[in-house]
């Protein structure tokens, strides 16, 4: 009877861990470019099954084989980098993307551990210590080393009733709201209090009825601000002959002739290292063109390295400059690990080519830079992987009349990555009520207006430009005067009285 006993419950945790890994997956199907919205409460409701246990080993497993469902599929992108663009052979390839994925799989592991250790044994613990605790731990994923924002179950509401809570809270909001969602399906197909079903249906129908009330509300208006006409040059140059000096003068050729297309425009905008000098070494190139489009009142923002030499030390940025009929430098702070800058450079530096891109060797930007000018408007710059951060697009935004994003997603190839880096941009015009312009070397450029919505966009993999306008707007959202702060200060508190409640009872 033991060994029966032993066979069934190895059984059982064998099909838990493939439903598991399913759940995690199902998570990547919410998100662009998929964008089937249900997956996400789909994904959570079962998570929250697999986590009915008390056993803190089987639990932390499970969390851990969540991880790699949504980190395997949602990231899976970071091969194309690795081998494609970083020349490693397909066997090392598969093998750093592996130990990537079971890397960041460790912090579902840990959720999945602490809920079952410290939230689930409280009363109320599915319906707000899940949701609170889901949440927390996709902020702690923003920051901690050095931070990875990527799949957030928010985004996959951008096009859903839940959107309209997104000038509210931001995206932590509407992932505070889809793990609601879950925990609240949950109860109702699982619990037999009536009461309970009730609260519980009573709180995903105001979640969702509340989302479609709070869409009907312009927060910002652009009524009274001019039009500006906007043109997007993406020029399609492939990454493997970008930083080749014999390709220079044909690149530069490139994003000239593209530009001369672009008739009448207020701003023309150029991608991410557009051109790949230093930014002082390519004046006799850019200052004619700026020249030219002054003369025109056209302001030039473009992407491009910047050296900077103080004091005897050398710092070399990836940085956005305006010109033309507008000014301003902005370099980049949030650095991408590998592709960026090198962690533990000395130790990595020339074991593989992957840890010795092209310019990766970067060095952050100040927080505290002045916005971008184009005429008498101020522009909040952001480049490549920044616009994934809420708080950090916030904070610009809220002193600019529009955001500018450049990128080369080159790196991804034909993944989802791209598609999933569109979309996150999206949610910051959302966010923050203001139109955004995308500019990148081979798509997905794009014109995003201040609901979230594209206005216009290119192919991908095409050298073409693409036009389209934006106002400046008037006005704040409540998520741009107070940041995903209040939500996740609820979360905290949430959480805080679920356990501080029981330790008062029990003193009692």
């Amino acid at each position: 009877m033991a060994a029966l006993h032993k066979h069934t419950l190895h059984k059982h945790l064998m099909i838990a861990s493939v439903v598991a890994i399913v759940a995690g997956a199902l998570s990547t199907l919410s998100l662009s470019p998929f964008e089937f919205w249900p997956a996400a409460p789909l994904s959570l409701y079962l998570f929250i099954h697999l986590l009915q246990t008390d056993h803190l080993g089987k639990a932390t497993l499970l969390g851990w084989l969540y991880g790699v469902g949504m980190f395997g599929t949602g990231s899976s992108w970071v091969y194309v980098s690795i081998h494609v663009h970083g020349y490693a052979p397909v066997p090392l390839a598969l093998l750093l993307t592996t130990l990537w994925t079971m890397a960041l799989a460790l912090l579902p592991a840990l959720f999945a551990f602490s809920y079952v250790r410290f939230v689930a044994p409280h009363r109320g613990a599915i319906l707000l210590g899940f949701p609170a605790l889901w949440v927390l731990f996709e902020w702690l994923r923003s920051w901690l080393l050095t931070g990875f924002p990527w799949l957030y179950l928010g985004y996959g509401g951008i096009d859903t009733w839940l959107a309209g809570w997104a000038p509210i809270g931001g995206v932590y909001l509407l992932s505070l709201a889809i793990s609601f969602s879950a925990a609240g399906i949950f109860l109702i197909c699982h619990q037999t209090n009536n009461s309970i079903r009730s609260i519980a249906a009573a709180i995903v129908a105001t979640l969702w009825l509340g989302g479609l009330a709070l869409s009907e509300i312009e927060w910002t208006s652009s009524e009274s601000r001019q039009e500006l006409k906007i043109g997007i040059v993406q020029a399609n140059i492939p990454q493997q002959l970008k930083w080749q000096p014999a390709y220079y003068d044909t690149t530069l050729d490139i994003y000239q002739q593209m530009t001369n297309r672009l008739k009448n425009k207020d701003i023309i905008i150029w991608p991410e290292a557009a051109i790949p000098n230093y930014y002082q070494n390519a004046q006799e190139f850019l200052l004619p063109i700026a020249e030219n489009l002054e003369q025109q009142d056209t302001t030039l923002i473009t992407g491009i390295p910047f050296i900077n030499k103080a004091n005897g030390d050398i710092k070399i940025h990836n940085s956005i400059a305006a010109m033309g009929n507008g000014s301003g430098i902005y370099h980049k702070q949030r650095l991408v690990p590998f592709g960026e800058y090198v962690p533990m450079e000395s130790l990595l530096r020339g074991l593989i080519q992957f840890f010795d891109l092209p310019m990766s060797s970067f060095s952050p930007g100040e927080p505290d830079q002045a916005l971008l000018k184009a005429g008498k408007y101020l522009a909040a710059p952001f480049i490549c992987y920044e616009i994934v951060y809420p708080d950090l697009v916030r904070e610009f935004a809220r002193q600019a009349d529009f955001l500018i994003t450049v990128s080369n997603d080159s790196w991804f190839g034909a993944s989802i990555g791209p598609l999933q880096h569109l979309q996150m941009a999206r949610m910051r015009a959302l966010e923050n009520g203001r139109y955004l312009i995308r500019s990148t070397n081979n798509g997905i450029s794009a014109v995003i207006n201040p609901d979230g919505s594209i206005q216009s966009q290119s192919k991908q993999f095409v050298a073409q430009t693409l036009s389209g306008h934006i106002h400046a707007v008037d006005g704040h959202t409540p998520f741009s005067g107070t940041g995903s702060l209040p939500v996740l200060a609820f979360c905290a508190v949430a959480l805080a009285g679920l356990v501080l409640k029981k330790r008062v009872q029990k003193k009692v």
